[in-house]
Order: structure tokens, then sequence, then C-alpha cells
């Protein structure tokens, strides 16, 4: 299995509502090294620019103006298979879909509030981790 590096965000409702060290206890049980993490907080512009992919879709603004609502925490996230690691801990996009012990599972109650963001491809990863990490922060 193939060592990669992921990124992952606990979003503003996460944050807000304290899941931070749960959402990374999972993480870490999975087997997930945690090679780099901060906490922002996101204006309109830059969750434009990260999101960017998504401009043309009809969530675009509601999705945009969610995560700049409030501080986040991203992490790179680093191991097996990290990335479907990952997108199988935190379930389906839409949390009723989600499989039951997911992060969205568990805890999201709308479907852009949904805890977390991941990477879903390594190409998407690497453009994402240097969205929010430059070479000094990662490990």
């Amino acid at each position: 299995m193939p060592i990669e590096q992921t990124l992952s965000m606990i979003k503003p409702d996460g944050v807000k509502r304290g899941l931070i060290g749960e959402v990374i206890g999972r993480f870490e049980k999975a087997g997930l090294k945690i090679r780099a993490m901060k906490m922002l907080h996101l204006s309109l512009n830059q969750a434009r620019a990260f999101y960017a992919v998504h401009k043309e879709r009809p969530f675009f603004d509601s999705l945009t103006q969610f995560m700049s609502s409030g501080p986040i925490v991203a992490l790179i996230l680093e191991g097996d298979n990290a990335i479907q690691v990952n997108r199988d801990l935190m379930g389906a996009t839409d949390y009723r879909k989600a499989a039951p012990g997911t992060i969205r599972a568990d805890f999201a109650k709308e479907i852009e509030a949904n805890i977390v963001h991941g990477s879903d491809a390594v190409e998407t990863a690497q453009v994402e981790i240097a969205f929010f990490f430059n070479a000094l922060e990662r490990v």
C-alpha cells in the first residue's frame, strides 16, 4: 500500500461544536499520522479560491460563505492509502447516506455543514496541501 498524504479540514461547524479532538482521535486511531496542522479563519475570497473547482455549481456561494463563517482546522494526514482511509472515516458527503460510525453519520447536521473535508485524489491532495501549507510547515 502506498504511503500518501492528504489534506483534511475540520470545518467551521466541527470547530464551533468542539469536535476537533474527537475528529483527530479518529484519524489517529485509524493509523493516520498528523504531519502538519493549523487553525485559521478563511476570508470569503480564500474560500472561493479553495473551492474554485465548484464555482459553477449551485451550492458554491452557500459553501464558501459557510467555510468563511468561522475558524477551520487544516491538517496534512499521512499513512497507507491515506486518501481512501480519510474518505472512509469521513463518510458520504450527504451525512444521511454516510455509513454508521463515520464522522459525518455521527456528527453532521447538514450536507454542507458536514464537519470535515478531505482530498479525493493524489493530485487534488497535492494542490489542497499547497493551498494551506508552505514547505516549512510540512514535516
